[in-house]
Parts: C-alpha cells; sequence; structure tokens
C-alpha cells in the first residue's frame, strides 16, 4: 500500500489510467514469479472495487481493461501425467525396504491415500478388508479390499495361499 501510495499519493483515484496501472505494477513485480504479479494485480483490483462500492459508485476501475487481465492471468495447468501399470509395479518391485513397498502395493492396488495407508493398525484388517478410520472424504469408516498380493502371510489362511 506504502508503494501504491508513493506512486499515485498526489493524484485523483479517478484520474489514474490503465497504463499507468501497467506502469506500477510492472515495477512493483520486476522479477517475482508470476503467481506474485497475479495476486498484486487482483489485490489491486480488489482495492478500486472497494473505494467504487464504499465511497465513489461512478469510479471505473482501470484494472477491468482487457489487456491487462490478460497480461496477469495465471497459466492453466496441464494435465497431471498418470503412470502406467507396468511403470508402478516396476517402481514397487524395486523398492528394497518391505514398509515402503507395503505401502506403495496399498497405494497402488487398494487405491489408498498415504495418510489412510499411514493411520492403518493391525487392527484395522480383516480377512481382505482394510477399515479406514475417519477418511478423507468425510465419512465416519470406509472399507478397502486388498488384493491377495498384499496381504501379509499371516493373513492369508490355508485356502488362499497365493
Amino acid at each position: 500500500m506504502s508503494n501504491f501510495q508513493y506512486h499515485f499519493g498526489d493524484i485523483d483515484l479517478s484520474a489514474i489510467t490503465s497504463e499507468q496501472i501497467l506502469t506500477f505494477l510492472s515495477e512493483l513485480s520486476t522479477g517475482t514469479k508470476p503467481s506474485t504479479k497475479r495476486l498484486r494485480f487482483t489485490l489491486l483490483s480488489a482495492f478500486f472495487n472497494f473505494i467504487r462500492d464504499s465511497f465513489e459508485p461512478e469510479l471505473q476501475n482501470p484494472c477491468y481493461n482487457q489487456a491487462l487481465r490478460k497480461m496477469f492471468r495465471t497459466e492453466k495447468l496441464g494435465q497431471a501425467k498418470i503412470l502406467e501399470k507396468d511403470v508402478v509395479d516396476e517402481i514397487i518391485f524395486r523398492t528394497a525396504n518391505p514398509r515402503n513397498r507395503l505401502m506403495l502395493e496399498l497405494m497402488a492396488r487398494g487405491g489408498m491415500r498415504i495418510g489412510e495407508v499411514l493411520k492403518l493398525t493391525p487392527n484395522d484388517i480383516e480377512d481382505r478388508k482394510a477399515f479406514i478410520r475417519e477418511p478423507k472424504s468425510g465419512k465416519r469408516a470406509e472399507v478397502v479390499f486388498l488384493p491377495h498380493r498384499v496381504l501379509p502371510p499371516a493373513l492369508v489362511g490355508p485356502t488362499q495361499q497365493r
């Protein structure tokens, strides 16, 4: 706000133009990340909207310029890359630590989140079911069916040998 006051302190708010806003934001945002530039533009636009809504209804927001909006918009994020099943299998089988390997198996084969896996206790597993307490979905509990290859040998019965 002090930068804005220093730059526009002697100018009436209704006299500020889009070109002056562009110059101000360019000076202020030199060397910053695009998300910071967008945030500063959004805050400045919100400031002008507040002044218009509270004090001067006829004030035109100089940030409502198509060129400014285009210049300070955020980049669209690309599609997340989904790994193929073979790649996931290779990652799991190359994991040397049994604990980490079991965690990866539960996440990949059971569709569990890392937080759900970390909260599991031996009491939560019954036959081929894992009971998840306080899942992220907001429900009280959820059930995950575990494939045979994930189950520890102690839980696999004599008729269910792999």
